[in-house]
């Protein structure tokens, strides 16, 4: 069989596809496919398939986006041969998301010819809110490339911490591509097409897929909960705080070297629990572990989810433990402010282990500004809770998420390869 150009395969999906927003498309097409009696334009809408995210904007979709139910994360290791390799592969890459993000024909081929896309759902590419972040492993810096000089400076293989069980298989990689989306099918079609555009440049390190529980209630404004049935996320930084922003995530100008302004290391740890044995765990055992309340997830002696739990009002642990969760990991003072993390984890589930027990648990996943100022100084102060004789920390890595493209013309990384 014949290797399809990438080029020459972009190429045929553009001329249908690139640049068309389903909403320049109209809902016409969509409805004329339909023999149900609802109205097609009304499911679709209700289901979500056509927001739409956009991709070029100085900061890279998928990380102060609002956070979709589906989620792969797969991490990728280069084949390519040299720097001018590497960059090309990386533009097509990004012709390919822009494509998918904006949703439209899926193309067509001449009759003889392989399809431009696998037709997975359907002839027509609903956005669905799906957003491809891509993020640059430490690896990536080393000398195949001549980038040594360019590696932000947090950039680091991820350091094990206490506790931690680190599988090299489900760890590292040059290349990090987080793709969220409403449903399940977009996302995988997603992955897919992006796999047919990098075969030959990248192969696949590891990968695991995520979710987020169902919004549940009791108010739209709910956190959802994880597979230790606690609400998670309740006490993230306000994503609209744009000062805020600057100050947790994004790397500002002067930070490191000069390409990566406006972009944010991603920490990603799979962190899997052992969900048998938190399950025999009395209930009051557990809430003292994480601090909160499992059914509403106000903080203990609370009633909201989001109240302040006031540690200055408690400070020898009575109400709330000293050794809590929530207690270590934020503990609320000044000196603690800007080592705050903005979290976009999923719950993931494998199966069972060849032991029989359930590979269930938590892909931990965050945005911040420094590495070593922020998720290293949590992850130390956390070392020695309660809480880890239940969890097992055994994939992840340090990424550099990359700026993202002022415009159509721009790619992911481009600055990376100015200087």
């Amino acid at each position: 069989m014949t290797r399809i150009d990438r080029r020459h395969f972009l190429a045929g999906v553009g001329t249908a596809a690139a640049g068309t927003a389903v909403a320049s498309v109209g809902l016409g097409s969509i409805a004329d496919a339909d023999t149900g009696n609802s109205t097609p334009g009304e499911i679709v809408a209700h289901d979500g398939l056509l927001g739409q995210v956009p991709f070029d904007g100085r900061y890279q979709a998928g990380i102060l986006t609002l956070r979709q139910d589906q989620a792969t994360f797969v991490a990728l290791d280069s084949l390519n041969p040299n720097r001018a390799a590497l960059a090309l592969a990386l533009q097509d890459l990004t012709v390919r998301i822009r494509q998918l993000t904006a949703g439209g024909p899926a193309g067509q081929a001449p009759i003889d010819a392989p399809p431009p896309d696998s037709g997975t759902i359907g002839p027509m590419i609903l956005p669905d809110s799906l957003t491809v972040t891509v993020a640059f492993g430490a690896s990536l810096f080393d000398q195949r490339y001549g980038l040594a000089h360019q590696r932000p400076a947090g950039l680091i293989t991820m350091p094990r911490f206490p506790n931690d069980d680190i599988d090299p298989a489900r760890s590292g990689g040059d290349l990090l591509l987080q793709i969220c989306a409403n449903h399940r099918d977009t996302v995988v079609h997603a992955f897919r097409e992006i796999m047919r555009v990098l075969d030959g440049a990248f192969a696949v390190r590891w990968t695991i897929d995520g979710f987020q529980g169902e919004n549940r209630g009791p108010t739209a404004r709910s956190s959802r909960r994880n597979l230790f049935a606690f609400r998670d996320g309740t006490a993230n930084p306000d994503l609209t705080d744009n000062d805020l922003m600057h100050q947790l995530v994004w790397v500002n100008a002067g930070r490191g070297p000069s390409w990566t302004a406006n972009g944010t290391y991603q920490i990603i740890r799979t962190i899997r629990m052992h969900v048998e044995f938190w399950d025999r765990v009395g209930l009051e055992e557990q809430q003292n572990m994480i601090g909160r309340v499992r059914t509403t997830g106000a903080p203990l002696g609370g009633t909201d989810e989001f109240q302040d739990p006031r540690y200055d009002l408690d400070p020898h642990g009575r109400r709330i433990p000293l050794d809590a969760h929530i207690r270590l990991a934020n503990p609320r003072t000044a000196a603690t402010a800007d080592q705050r993390l903005l979290r976009r984890g999923y719950s993931y589930h494998r199966g069972v282990d060849s032991a029989g027990t359930l590979d269930q648990g938590l892909i931990f996943c965050a945005f911040n500004q420094d590495p070593t100022r922020q998720f290293a100084t949590i992850q130390t102060r956390l070392s020695g809770e309660p809480m880890t004789d239940y969890i097992t920390p055994v994939g992840g890595g340090y990424f550099f998420a990359a700026p993202g493209t002022v415009d159509q013309r721009g790619w992911l990384g481009a600055s990376l390869f100015s200087s």
